[in-house]
């Protein structure tokens, strides 16, 4: 029997934001790499994870949502989310299971229009809805693009998810093993750490606050002769009343951040974590490029 032809590619996943591109990425490779919640703007960078099988493997780029720019940082966001789009094998373009298609996703189908690559259109979280009403949803959306191929999938339950990347295979070129098979993601350890602080605090905090945070990693170090990792990182707000929500009455706010982040970080470093957090005002980082570039959303990376 003949040995099957090895497979790889790059494949972005875009969408409007929270549509469920982070938890698919996620599900998919089996651990968790790009954090998620229920706020907008949850990624802020390009992430890379990789998927491999016997006969072939993925590279997934899970980008910021598209969506309307209000600031530098946004502006930096659809750069990064619009530029991967030219850029890869396959596209996949997650939407909810809905027959009306709003202005968002109009948008976004506007984008597509321009490029040749092949576009997937992914329905997710179809454990929401009637299994009948899912081919409503399909017609509704067949018309404004030709897709290469709609999966509905419930990246949250993993419903589908096995055919989905089937489907992905399909439209990927022969080609070679890009990393091991060990590797999950190019992510520096630091990111992902700096990465799960901003995931509880996205969590825990008010709406209006989120999208005014970064998180910087200041010292990362094992504690010679023990299974122990020292964290200090300082979280990042524009005002100086932002500051007081965060740290909470009596600190209690920073302290369920704090104890949260930990837990999730011992799993992913597989050790123990001191973690210390601190909270410092700069106003208006979101629309300084010095800032920006500092805390890890440089265009100059792109």
């Amino acid at each position: 029997m003949k040995k099957q032809e090895f497979k790889s590619g790059f494949v972005t996943l875009i969408g409007r934001p929270n549509v469920g591109k982070s938890t698919l990425m996620n599900h998919l490779i089996g651990q968790k790499i790009a954090i998620t919640s229920d706020k907008p703007q949850t990624t802020r960078n390009r992430i890379q994870t990789v998927y491999t099988e016997e006969n072939g493997q993925i590279i997934f780029l899970d980008t910021p949502g598209i969506h309307k720019a209000k600031n530098k940082l946004g502006e930096y966001m659809v750069t990064v989310a619009e530029r991967t789009v030219n850029e890869v094998d396959v596209v996949l373009w997650l939407v909810e299971p809905s027959t009306f298609i709003g202005a968002g996703d109009q948008y976004i189908a506007e984008q597509l229009l321009k490029v040749k690559t092949p576009v997937i259109l992914v329905i997710n979280k179809v454990d929401t809805v009637k299994k009948e009403e899912i081919l409503k949803f399909i017609a509704a959306y067949k018309d404004i693009h030709s897709f290469a191929d709609i999966v509905p999938v419930s990246a949250l339950k993993g419903e589908n998810t096995k055919a989905l990347v089937d489907t992905i295979f399909k439209y990927l070129p022969q080609g070679p093993k890009y990393f091991d098979e060990d590797t999950i993601t190019d992510q520096p350890e630091r990111q992902i750490v700096a990465e799960l602080i901003r995931e509880k605090a996205l969590r825990l905090l008010s709406d209006e606050i989120p999208h005014g945070i970064a998180v910087a990693i200041e010292r990362m170090k094992e504690r010679p002769g023990s299974d122990l990792i020292d964290i200090e990182a300082t979280i990042v707000c524009e005002r100086d009343s932002h500051k007081g929500i965060i740290i909470g009455k009596k600190g209690d706010k920073l302290k369920r951040i704090g104890m949260m982040a930990r837990q999730e970080m011992e799993n992913l470093l597989d050790t123990r974590v001191n973690l210390q957090i601190w909270v410092k005002v700069k106003k208006d980082w979101r629309d300084s490029d010095f800032l920006l570039k500092n805390y890890g959303y440089n265009k100059n990376n792109l």
